[in-house]
């Protein structure tokens, strides 16, 4: 039986889940990566762009999480013109290196795109 998001493209266009305390941010996308790992509800991908590529970096507080969950078959993409302007292209712990095409594409074969 296929998970409910197995036809969905996440987006994270900030490198934390809701506004404020930028600690608690980071903490609260951390626990929204390893729920939706436990869960079993995998997305076909979660695309990284803007501050958002702070996550797939060799010190983000997600790094586990994401790992978890490219073992399992999602696609991490992260933007390279946001990496590089962040200049964090020798620094990618998780996922691949991807172009704006490549997030593009990734949301046109998806049923569904949810931006947090």
């Amino acid at each position: 039986m296929p998970t409910p998001f197995a036809d969905t493209v996440i987006i994270f266009g900030n490198d934390g889940l809701g506004h404020g305390d930028h600690t608690l941010c980071r903490k609260v996308a951390a626990s929204y990566f390893r729920t939706l790992f436990e869960s079993g509800n995998l997305p076909q991908a979660v695309a990284f762009y803007t501050r958002g590529v702070l996550l797939v970096a060799d010190d983000s507080d997600c790094l586990d999480e994401l790992r978890a969950l490219g073992n399992a078959g999602v696609r991490l993409i992260a933007c390279r013109t946001c990496l590089d302007y962040f200049g964090l292209m020798e620094r990618v712990a998780v996922g691949e290196i991807g172009t704006m095409l490549d997030i593009v594409e990734a949301q046109g074969l998806a049923a569904k795109v949810i931006t947090l």
